[in-house]
């Protein structure tokens, strides 16, 4: 799995709540009501958040939809692969994602990605030759966990080609691919405008969010799947 370079933040341990700052000098955090309040906070204008991030406290990045390009760079060989990330809306979110894996072909690899022990660094789990109806028949089924939990990310690629799709633990949907055009056309139909200079969470301080259903219905998902 890819992994563009989109902040330097270190990963505190925690068991359902994690906060990563990109600022090394951070002003005194809210009390606890108003804190409750910020974490309860899901509408930006007209985007709405899953349960599964949220901004920091400061709001140094706020979250909006769109998309912009960027590149993957080996860091052995430096060579470099065109990249899209995009935000989407919660209520578009995930029909958004399955309509991105259509240019990948009928058969797919598929990998899972978990952080829900933080003990053990991030862990994946990955199948070969997944038929991708079948694969999204079974996503369909974990819209919840995909959607809401900030400790689970999926990748999907084509078997043979450079192309991959991945759905991250910051509900961003970031293609690899070198022809990125089949890709921005979903994303324009699905009302995504590109902009090069915009910024997401995860470029900024956040907060990820899991629940104990989500480490048992990523277990489950692993099974379905035979990752």
């Amino acid at each position: 799995m890819r992994h563009l370079d989109e902040s330097a933040a270190s990963r505190p341990t925690a068991p359902t709540l994690r906060t990563l700052s990109a600022a090394t000098d951070t002003p005194a955090g809210p009390d606890p009501a108003s804190l409750e309040a910020h974490m309860a906070r899901a509408l930006y204008g007209r985007f709405t958040l899953t349960e599964a991030v949220r901004p920091g406290w400061q709001l140094d990045v706020v979250p909006r939809a769109g998309y912009r390009h960027d590149a993957y760079v080996d860091p052995g060989s430096g060579a470099r692969m065109p990249a899209i990330v995009a935000a989407a809306s919660a209520e578009n979110l995930f029909e958004t994602f399955l309509e991105l894996l259509e240019p990948l072909g009928d058969s797919v690899d598929v990998i899972l990605e978990s952080s829900h022990e933080d003990a053990v660094g991030v862990r994946e789990f990955s199948r070969h030759g997944c038929e991708r109806l079948v694969l999204e028949s079974a996503l369909w089924d974990f819209e919840d966990l995909l959607l809401n939990d900030g400790c689970t990310g999926i990748a999907v690629l084509h078997p043979e080609q450079s192309l991959e799709v991945q759905f991250d633990e910051h509900k961003l949907l970031v293609i690899y691919a070198q022809a990125r055009q089949p890709f921005e056309r979903i994303l324009r139909s699905r009302g995504l405008d590109r902009d090069d200079r915009l910024r997401f969470l995860s470029q900024g301080e956040h907060m990820h969010t899991s629940h104990a259903r989500h480490t048992q219905q990523f277990r489950q998902l692993t099974a379905r799947l035979g990752c």
